[in-house]
């Protein structure tokens, strides 16, 4: 059997570039080992972000370039991921078990953030991630209702104060609305606000997640700001419509977060174009092309655009978001891929080598 050409199989496996970084897997990092013995070869890759919706069609194209390789009999191709904890802005000290702050927020309200919050946690728990859900918008919270978390749940605690995120979906969440009634306003000033965010962001025991999405309230006042200087956020989501006092708002949200020095990583259009239950047509009934334009004038990511669509309000208020749902359908296949972008654009970043805050200490004393 002739001897297989090293530099033959590397260049196979260079003709694969990855969808969302284009980069080669050598240029990416990705290839942890390539072996060939007696025709067979063996190509172990981990990529740096939640991926599992592409993990096949990589699989498959590099072993078919392997496998034309002279002399390889058979090619197998394993797919693993490996997420790392990223640098937040100002150096702030992150929290223990939680690897990535991802801020998801819009400049107004009505724009369907919790809705895009809520599936895009979920979209990236169905890419293979660890995920957690943090309802920051304490006036409005929504996330439990959302995710079919039964009203009056509490959530349990551990040495009378830590709480322990309540499971939904196959993620970890938290909620203001889990410790009030769904009738108590909270009649707050804004220092009150942030402090209970704080409150339930580090007296949660989060478990080994790769992604907690923070869903922040609307809009960009004092709350917002406060919370953006003090939350450990690796990087923001902005949601928005394709209207243009939306699109006004959208870039107001931009602005808050470079200056506090938090990356945003992009630009999610929500109700895109309006989708006909009844013949499927389509019509932009909100304006078309806003979110390119914002997504231009401040050098960022289109992330994704989403439809209007009557089943996504429907599941979202049944309990059973469009990823869970239908996680076949045209939706939750364009939340998988935000999410996959969102992971990989963060995969940029510098990496966070800082202790995290402890949330716990035990003692026999």
């Amino acid at each position: 059997m002739s001897e297989i050409s090293q530099q033959a199989l590397e260049s196979a496996v260079r003709q694969y570039k990855d969808p969302y970084l284009g980069q080669d897997l050598y240029e990416l990092g990705a290839v942890k080992s390539l072996t060939a013995e007696d025709g067979r070869v063996r190509l172990d890759v981990v990529l740096p972000y939640p991926s599992d919706g592409i993990k096949g069609a990589l699989t498959e194209l590099v072993r078919h370039g392997l496998e034309d390789v002279p002399g390889v009999t058979s090619a197998t191709v394993n797919v693993k991921q490996r997420i790392h904890a990223y640098r937040p802005q100002k150096d702030l000290q992150s929290i223990a078990q939680v690897k990535n702050i991802i801020a998801v927020a819009s400049g107004k309200g009505g724009v369907g953030k919790s809705t895009t919050a809520v599936n895009l946690a979920l979209a990236l728990s169905a890419e293979g991630a660890r995920v957690g859900i943090l309802d920051a918008d304490i006036y409005g919270p929504s996330v439990g209702m959302m995710m079919g978390v039964p009203e009056g749940r509490r959530p349990d605690t551990k040495d009378d104060k830590w709480f322990i995120p309540v499971p939904a979906h196959g993620i970890q969440t938290m909620s203001m609305a889990y410790l009030v009634t769904d009738k108590t306003p909270m009649v707050w000033r804004g220092p009150m606000v942030s402090g209970a965010v704080q409150q339930l962001l580090t007296q949660t025991l989060w478990e080994d997640l790769d992604y907690l999405v923070v869903d922040m309230p609307p809009g960009t006042g004092d709350i917002q700001l406060t919370l953006a200087q003090k939350v450990p956020v690796t990087g923001a989501v902005i949601v928005t419509t394709p209207q243009d006092i939306a699109l006004l708002d959208c870039k107001k949200g931009i602005e808050m977060f470079r200056k506090v020095d938090i990356p945003v990583l992009g630009v999610i259009e929500n109700m895109s174009v309006h989708i006909c239950s009844n013949c499927g047509h389509e019509e932009a009934l909100f304006g078309a092309g806003g979110g390119h334009r914002v997504a231009e004038e401040y050098h960022t990511n289109l992330l994704g655009q989403l439809p209007l669509h009557l089943t996504i309000r429907e599941q979202t208020d049944g309990g059973t978001p469009s990823v869970v749902a239908e996680p076949e359908s045209e939706v939750a296949h364009r939340y998988r891929d935000i999410a996959r972008r969102i992971g990989a654009t963060l995969s940029r970043r510098e990496r966070n080598l800082s202790s995290p805050i402890p949330s716990i200490s035990t003692s026999d004393d």
